[in-house]
Parts: C-alpha cells; structure tokens; sequence
C-alpha cells in the first residue's frame, strides 16, 4: 500500500435514505431518555446494534445500511453546515 497516491472515493451524491434513518434513530433514543449521538456514534464504531433501541423499529431500520453510508451522511451533513 502507497501513501503518497490519494484514492478517490465514490461515494453517493444524496443519500436521504441514510438521513431518515439517523433521524429515526436519534428520535427513538432521544424518546428512550438514551443521548443519542453516544448511542449512534457507539453503534458507528463497533457495529453493534444493541446501541440503537428498537422503539418504532429504530434498530432494523438504522441496520437497513451500510455503516459507512451514514457516516458519509454525517460527514455530507457536516461540510454542508460549514460552508
């Protein structure tokens, strides 16, 4: 593996699907009295689902995607706030 080549990464221009379910996940743990971004950012590092309540189907729903198409959500989400 080379460090000095940058690899381009295609990733999806809009992905709301992946917005909607951070929402309804961040929801389903806010209304559980969880705090949210440690839950969803628990469940991002480890991949472990049981970071995510199943009220109103949170925890299938968030499983639904890949895990690094809501971290690019975040990162889109992120930027999009910066500029």
């Amino acid at each position: 593996m080379s460090f000095d080549r940058t690899i381009k990464f295609s990733g999806r221009e809009e992905d709301s699907e992946a917005r909607r379910s951070l929402l309804i996940a961040f929801e389903a743990l806010r209304v559980k009295g969880y705090n949210p971004i440690n839950q969803i950012s628990g469940y991002l590092i480890s991949g472990d689902p049981a970071y995510i309540t199943n009220h109103n189907n949170a925890r299938n729903i968030i499983r639904s995607l890949e895990r690094d198409e809501l971290i690019e959500e975040l990162v889109r989400a992120y930027m999009r706030d910066q500029g």
